[in-house]
């Protein structure tokens, strides 16, 4: 199966038209596009009404998850409802199969890398953050078991590593992702890992286990040479 993966949308009509004959192309070179999370820019139904129109017209089977800007709002399950009812697959904690491969996906979630990941410990608030990562890591292992595919495409908005964030500031890597994600997709086996979010960062790295990671932010893929809004990844 070939791949068109791309993230960080962060949807506007100008954003679009910048993208939107290369876009086009995608219906020749893949079978599936993924969306990586922030399809939107504030997570508006108004933006996703525009955007689907669009999305409609590549005539591609799409898999996506949200990302952070599209909860900005509040109005993430009408995002969802509204991307289901025109035949996307969204997935939240959920897993998909089609032709021999199958999707799992969750937003994810912040929490830092290797031995600096954030424990639950100290105040309570300390102790809520640190949840909500281990929830998106259950959501993702929840998703991932569902799956009886050989193939398996593990699909996320945060980064599950360290390396796909490099370039980004280092203050701000903590806040990027958490390889507590990179640890159920090393238990469960998969092909690859598509994520976003780290705009300036990396495009692939690898987990502890091997597992390829693409980081398909699209302002990272539109300054490579050529650019080009999306990744062709082959499983």
């Amino acid at each position: 199966m070939r791949i068109a993966a791309t993230a960080d949308l962060h949807f506007s009509p100008p954003v679009w038209e910048r993208v939107r004959e290369k876009m086009e192309h995608a219906r020749n070179e893949a079978d599936v596009l993924v969306l990586a999370g922030d399809l939107t820019n504030y997570g508006k139904t108004s933006e996703m009404e525009t955007l689907l129109n669009l999305l409609v017209r590549l005539r591609l089977p799409i898999v996506a998850v949200l990302g952070n800007h599209d909860y900005e709002s509040g109005q993430e399950q009408e995002l969802m409802r509204m991307m289901s009812a025109e035949g996307i697959k969204v997935l939240d904690g959920t897993g998909y199969e089609r032709d021999g491969v199958g999707f799992a996906g969750t937003k994810g979630f912040i929490g830092g890398f290797g031995r600096g990941v954030l424990t639950a410990f100290g105040e309570r608030e300390v102790k809520s953050l640190v949840q909500s990562a281990i929830d998106e890591c259950l959501k993702l292992e929840r998703a991932l078991s569902q799956l009886r595919t050989e193939k398996r495409v593990v699909v996320l908005h945060y980064a599950p590593v360290a390396s796909t964030v490099q370039g980004e500031a280092p203050e701000i890597f903590p806040y990027l992702g958490t390889s507590r994600l990179a640890e159920v997709a090393d238990r469960h086996g998969a092909n690859a890992i598509i994520h976003g979010h780290a705009h300036h960062g990396v495009n692939q790295g690898k987990t502890a286990g091997g597992i390829p990671v693409y980081n398909v932010a699209l302002n990272l893929l539109l300054s490579r040479n050529p650019p080009t809004p999306y990744q062709i990844i082959e499983v």
